[in-house]
């Protein structure tokens, strides 16, 4: 919106474009979901208002989940999401510099509340493609010129992906097998909707991210760790010198799913697993992040949530959705 202002200024005359800058670096940065209103002066239209709003999950300001589609369908990116999840080597292969970055920058977005915590390289130099012999997790993406060469090296177990052709180039064969068998239903049966899912919402009076596709992936996404680890607030124990700690086995042994329980006994040995419960256990005053208040919903919820499964999951979405209409 900014750079259409900028430019619909420009078109007029380059003298009013600094004025409306000055008015723009004036005004407070907005919090997530919430709106501003910057004063300007346009000739011929006279004093305006425009409102700027930022979106409420701010980690999806440069994403675009479009791209994950184009290249791959549902079940693809559900294998190399539960790829990621479980720390594999990852090495993405495409023709351009455009969709490496994009794809590469998208699928880590989908790892929302954790981040990816090792080797990360977009777009790898062919000087440096040795990096991909490394014994150590790496999500890396390749030009297509570096395949043969690729081909050559003693790569250890990792899927590859060629994102232009729609295909895997190489990978382990347990991919169908990482993730919790009702939630990967469930995720692929959201996914596969999501164009009737954004429709839906799009037929209600909601905020224009709420019915982008955007929106909806990170909706279904954290749906998916709020079903697997949404009540990890429940098993963090503060002492009497006011330090936290977390319940491990408490938190895994809680969970009746059995399929559930055997996925965060892996997952619960990654670093990215690590990262999240210590940010959490050191953190004084918790800002409620998309997921927080997401979880918070759900362990309001939870006498009612009986059903498990596909049902469960995409009923809770829905609920997620409606949710997110509501102003802040």
């Amino acid at each position: 919106i900014v750079l259409d202002e900028v430019e619909r200024r420009r078109g007029i005359s380059a003298a009013l474009v600094y004025p409306f800058m000055r008015s723009l670096m004036e005004s407070p940065f907005p919090a997530p979901g919430k709106t501003i209103k910057v004063k300007t002066f346009l000739p011929g239209a006279g004093n305006e208002v425009l409102e700027l709003r930022r979106p409420m999950d701010s980690r999806l300001e440069h994403v675009d989940f479009e791209c994950l589609f184009t290249c791959l369908n549902v079940r693809q990116l559900i294998r190399i999401f539960a790829s990621l999840l479980l720390e594999r080597r990852v090495i993405f292969v495409a023709d351009k510099l455009s969709t490496l970055s994009s794809c590469s920058h998208a699928v880590v977005a989908l790892l929302y509340p954790f981040s990816w915590q090792h080797t990360f390289i977009p777009v790898l130099p062919a000087s440096m493609i040795d990096i991909v012999c490394c014994p150590t997790p790496f999500l890396v993406g390749l030009l297509s010129s570096s395949l043969p060469k690729l081909k050559e090296l003693p790569v250890e177990e990792a899927l590859m992906v060629n994102l232009g052709s729609d295909r895997f180039i190489r990978q382990m064969d347990d991919e169908d097998t990482l993730l919790p068998r009702k939630l990967q239903a469930a995720l692929e049966q959201a996914l596969e909707r999501k164009n009737e899912l954004i429709s839906q919402d799009s037929d209600s009076d909601s905020d224009d991210e709420c019915n982008t596709l955007n929106g909806l992936v990170s909706e279904v996404f954290i749906r998916f760790f709020v079903e697997t680890v949404g009540h990890y607030s429940l098993f963090l124990t503060q002492s009497e010198k006011g330090e936290r700690a977390f319940q491990r086995e408490a938190f895994r042994k809680s969970v009746a799913s059995k399929s559930i329980r055997r996925f965060l006994e892996v997952f619960m040995e990654s670093q990215m697993f690590a990262g999240f419960i210590q940010d959490r256990e050191l953190r004084k005053c918790r800002a409620k992040g998309l997921f927080e208040q997401r979880v918070e919903q759900y362990l309001e919820e939870l006498p009612d949530t009986e059903q498990s499964g596909m049902n469960k999951f995409l009923r809770g979405l829905g609920n997620k959705m409606k949710f997110l209409h509501k102003k802040n």
